[in-house]
């Protein structure tokens, strides 16, 4: 998978974390938050300024964790073409966001289409998501 890394920290879940990774070109921009109960990765447009945040994941409830009290890797990585974004947790790929089809796909599948112009099929995983950084 040709990326480059946007962001590469340790993580233990529910200790609260706020990364931002932004594509090295363009206004798009990627946020990872734990904020002690929840993991969600964010996608944001930063040239609109209304409302920036584009579409939300789910990437875990920590209390659900089992190895929660353990380190983990947490590394962003974008597409040579600073229209994709992938969650690695432990280099397994937990979302991504495509900004150019305005879709996010992430393990849980949560949250529902909220009938925006994102996700309008919702957020289901689909293994092929990872050849859009071919």
């Amino acid at each position: 998978m040709p990326i480059y890394l946007a962001a590469d920290i340790e993580l233990r879940p529910g200790t609260g974390l706020v990364i931002e990774a932004p594509s090295h070109e363009g206004p798009n921009v990627v946020v990872f938050e734990d904020d002690g109960e929840t993991g969600y990765f964010y996608a944001l447009d930063i040239a609109n300024g209304d409302n920036p945040i584009q579409d939300a994941l789910h990437i875990y409830d920590v209390q659900q964790i089992s190895d929660r009290d353990k380190p983990s890797n947490l590394r962003v990585g974008w597409s040579k073409d600073h229209e994709k974004a992938v969650l690695l947790i432990n280099d397994y790929p937990h979302a991504v966001f495509d900004f150019e089809a305005k879709r996010g796909y992430c393990r849980s599948g949560f949250p529902e289409s909220s009938g925006t112009s994102w996700s309008e099929s919702g957020h289901q995983w689909a293994d092929d998501a990872l050849g859009l950084f071919e």
